[in-house]
């Protein structure tokens, strides 16, 4: 993973495209506060790491095994940051208002049920939408922002979800694997108390020029 090792196990998440592309995508800056909810092993800290050397980093996952890779895979890597194993729904217990300049994540895309799924990793058994958005919009600060990825059939309500916590949708890019196939994915950016604008990047095409 450029310049990094990464190690993850047969039973994490694995690293996968939607995970490179929100890399790439969320806006940084020198010295900011980054909090990745749900970060698995840590790959998008570490991919922000290689973008920003400066970031202050902190991890937050549930699963403890995973929370124990992200922790190894920063010390094997020699970089600083934080792991918490914690529940996100619970943010507001162990985590100040304000405390980031940036939350980023990758989370679940399914609603429990919806024949989609495929486990707790791919649905919202532990954090839906809105309990997401509400964290994140904890978490940052006034001016902060939130990055994600998420699937385009859910974009009206993650859309609604952003603005009912604080967050408005400020940067989009919709991700396609070839012109004539439909958006596979959705990046977004929101800005706490933003002003009303959203501003639509040109589509991502996957494999194309």
């Amino acid at each position: 993973m450029g310049p990094f090792r990464y190690v993850q196990s047969e039973d994490c998440f694995p690293l996968g495209q939607d995970t490179l592309l929100l890399a790439g995508f969320a806006s940084l800056r020198p010295c900011w506060r980054v909090c990745d909810l749900g970060c698995g092993a840590g790959a998008l800290p570490l991919l922000l790491l290689g973008r920003e050397p400066s970031l202050r980093v902190t991890g937050i996952e549930l699963e403890a095994a995973d929370a124990e890779l992200a922790r190894r895979n920063l010390a094997e890597n020699g970089l600083a940051g934080e792991i918490m194993t914690g529940d996100l729904r619970r943010a507001k217990e162990y985590v100040p208002a304000g405390s980031f300049d940036l939350a980023v994540s990758n989370p679940p895309y399914f609603p429990v049920a919806a024949g989609a799924s495929g486990g707790r990793a791919r649905a919202e058994e532990c954090c839906t939408m809105a309990q997401l958005c509400a964290t994140a919009g904890w978490m940052v600060k006034n001016g902060g922002r939130f990055a994600l990825v998420h699937r385009p059939e859910r974009l009206a309500e993650l859309l609604a979800e952003l603005r009912a916590h604080g967050l408005e949708p400020k940067r989009m890019q919709l991700v396609q694997h070839g012109p004539e196939r439909p958006p596979s994915a959705v990046l977004l950016e929101a800005v706490r108390l933003g002003r009303p604008g959203l501003a639509v990047l040109p589509t991502k095409i996957m494999g194309g020029s």
